[in-house]
């Protein structure tokens, strides 16, 4: 089968179980920040210079699969979407995530006031991928607002993912030896 079926040439798109939406369906734009998440974190982590960082992204990158997919299913298909055997998003994602902060903590990398992104590119990559999953919360929280989302936990899990990359990337730019500054 062509990725290119060309069913989307009228301005719609399908959702799980082939329910058709317009592309520009709040679900759909929540759905496409947190695609736009995970090619940033796909970046971060081709960048990365720690393995257990390239890890932590990597399964990120996964549980964001799950929650990309149960965003993707109409609120009414979800019973359907669950028996089909298709993961939900979790406490248990979320304390993934938790467990890492605390790691990164341990280690010295605290909130320190705004971030002036640009230290290194995979620090520069985690603070893009920190704002993405800024808005892709914001979208979420729109399809809260209108009853179109069943499952609080994916907006805990977004709040606490994005909190997660603004440690990681001040902890990135703590490792990395200090420049000197040049002169203008």
């Amino acid at each position: 089968m062509s990725i290119v079926t060309k069913t989307g040439d009228n301005g719609t798109t399908a959702l799980m179980y082939n329910r058709r939406v317009l592309k520009c369906h709040p679900r759909v734009e929540a759905c496409g920040c947190v695609d736009e998440l995970n090619s940033t974190l796909g970046l971060a982590r081709a960048t990365a210079e720690h393995d257990s960082v390239r890890q932590s992204l990597l399964s990120i990158q996964k549980d964001l699969v799950i929650l990309m997919g149960e965003l993707a299913t109409a609120v009414k298909d979800l019973p359907r979407y669950v028996k089909d055997g298709h993961s939900l998003v979790t406490s248990r994602l979320t304390g993934k995530l938790d467990k890492l902060a605390r790691g990164i903590e341990a280690e010295g990398a605290a909130f320190k006031g705004w971030a002036i992104p640009g230290a290194s590119v995979h620090s520069a990559a985690l603070h893009l991928a920190r704002a993405i999953c800024r808005r892709a919360e914001r979208r979420v929280c729109a399809l809260q607002e209108k009853d179109q989302l069943q499952n609080p936990e994916i907006i805990v899990y977004l709040n606490r993912l994005s909190d997660l990359m603004w440690l990681l990337a001040g902890w990135v730019e703590g490792k990395q030896p200090r420049r000197r500054k040049r002169r203008a």
